[in-house]
Parts: structure tokens; C-alpha cells; sequence
């Protein structure tokens, strides 16, 4: 994992429980200044909105030289998006590290915007960065109220269709209840539904999807040098399983409380 881990005991904390999940913080940064808060507040549906306590916390204060020049040998997939790809100081080391890797092709960049407004400054001001990132990444999981605040009143499938022609060899929009659609380069578009659950609540719901998509896209193969062509090449058939086993493991998370999406032995 690629992170700065604030100092403290919210730090701590974070440091904790990745080590009790067996990840690797070789590249990991112990950094001086105090770890993000985010507050959560939840509505009668479940539904979750954030308050972030941010200003000179750890996260966002990435330099050149605190990344590896190289990823560790074997890494399929590089995965960011969210507050660190574009807040300040931070994003342009992370720009230049994603840009590195896509000039080397030995890895899929994976892109999840994840958008926090309040975070990341005016529309105005950072969707020329989004459209840079986006060009850069191989797979680009966005959901459908990122690109209502990217895209005011855009189409949701012409802009999976639009990404796709720009970069990226698959585009995954989430809709909520409403399921997923995805779009490839090849021209090819999916949708599946939902899967059904109980909402308890969505806290990390879109980043479950995440997880379980890269993690499935890496047990078909579709990971690593040369998968930008095999992911242009899915067909209806193999993208369809796909989707659903991401879907799966959100409506996971969904059905319990907070941020505590399922483990591998879980989804089966």
C-alpha cells in the first residue's frame, strides 16, 4: 500500500488494521502530521453524507521522493483516485507517478474518482486534472453523482462511451439501486442490476465496488502488461460475471454497518 499514515492515535489506529489484514506498508510513509477525519452522518435510508477535518493532515501531502521509483516486482494494478489524486500539495507527485507508469505499460492503472467536492475545489478549477487522469488510466470506475458534478446533465452512458474513446479500455459507471453499466473501448456496453440487499448502510459501498471489481478483473486475468488489449476484447458474456461479483460485494458492505466490506472467504 502507497500511503501516508498520520501520526497519532486515529493514525495508529489506521496502521492497526492493515497490519491485521496482512498488507504490505513497505512503501507506506509514517508521516508527521495527524490522520484525516471523516464524520459520517446517515439518513432514515441509510444513505451517507461526510464532514472532513482535513487542513494539514497526513494524506495529502505526497512528495516526488517519498514514491518508489519503481512499483514492487509483480504489481498488477496501481490503484487511486479520490481526494489524494487531486488535492493540493500533493496531486502533481501523484500525477507524475501515473504518468511514469503509463509510459511503462507493465501495469493497469485503475481510477475511481470518488469525488469529494469539498475537497478538491470548484468544478471549474479541477476538471481539466480529472480529464488528464483519466486519459492516463486503464479501467475508470466512476459513479453516477461523480459525473453529474464532472458532467452537470451529461448522459451517463455517453460519457461511459466518451471515456472509453479516450483512454481507458473499460469505463464502470454505479448507479445505486439502479445497478452498473459499463462501456469498452471496443464499443461494447453492459448493464446487470443491483444486487438485492437490506441497506443497514452505504458507508464505503463505492469503494467496496472497487475493490471487488480490481479483485475480479485479477482472477480473470485482465490485469497487468499487456490487458488493456484483453479488456478491450471482453465480451458481454465474460464482463456480465464481472460486474455482478463487484455488485455482490457492495451490497455486502450495504448490509452491515459502516465501512466493513467482506473478506475473499466471504464472497466465495
Amino acid at each position: 500500500m502507497l500511503a501516508r499514515l498520520g501520526s497519532g492515535p486515529f493514525g495508529a489506529l489506521v496502521r492497526d488494521h492493515l497490519v491485521a489484514n496482512n498488507v504490505g506498508l513497505a512503501h507506506a510513509v509514517q508521516a508527521d502530521e495527524p490522520a484525516t477525519l471523516a464524520v459520517v452522518s446517515l439518513d432514515d435510508a441509510g444513505r451517507a453524507t461526510y464532514d472532513f477535518y482535513a487542513e494539514g493532515t497526513s494524506d495529502w501531502q505526497w512528495s516526488a521522493d517519498e514514491l518508489p521509483d519503481a512499483l514492487p516486482d509483480g504489481t498488477s494494478a496501481l490503484c487511486t483516485g479520490s481526494i489524494a489524486a487531486a488535492r493540493q500539495p500533493g496531486a502533481p507527485a501523484l500525477l507524475q507517478l501515473l504518468r511514469r507508469e503509463h509510459e511503462r505499460m507493465n501495469t493497469t492503472i485503475v481510477l475511481d474518482p470518488n469525488l469529494r467536492p469539498a475537497l478538491i475545489g470548484p468544478p471549474e478549477d479541477v476538471r481539466g486534472h480529472w480529464d488528464i487522469l483519466i486519459e492516463l488510466a486503464d479501467v475508470v470506475k466512476v459513479s453516477d453523482e461523480d459525473l453529474a458534478w464532472l458532467v452537470p446533465g451529461a448522459d451517463v452512458l455517453a460519457i461511459a462511451k466518451t471515456w472509453a474513446e479516450r483512454g481507458p479500455s473499460l469505463v464502470v459507471v454505479t448507479r445505486g439501486g439502479d445497478g452498473a453499466l459499463a462501456a469498452i473501448s471496443g464499443g461494447t456496453i453492459v448493464e446487470v442490476a443491483a444486487a438485492p440487499v437490506d441497506v443497514v448502510d452505504t458507508v464505503g459501498a463505492g469503494d467496496a465496488f472497487t475493490a471487488g471489481l480490481v479483485d475480479t478483473l485479477r482472477l480473470n486475468g485482465m490485469l497487468g502488461a499487456g490487458a488493456g488489449q484483453r479488456l478491450a476484447d471482453l465480451t458481454p458474456e465474460r464482463l456480465r460475471p464481472i460486474l455482478d461479483r463487484a455488485g455482490r460485494i457492495a451490497a455486502i458492505t450495504c448490509g452491515r454497518q459502516g465501512a466493513d466490506p467482506p473478506t475473499a472467504d466471504e464472497v466465495g
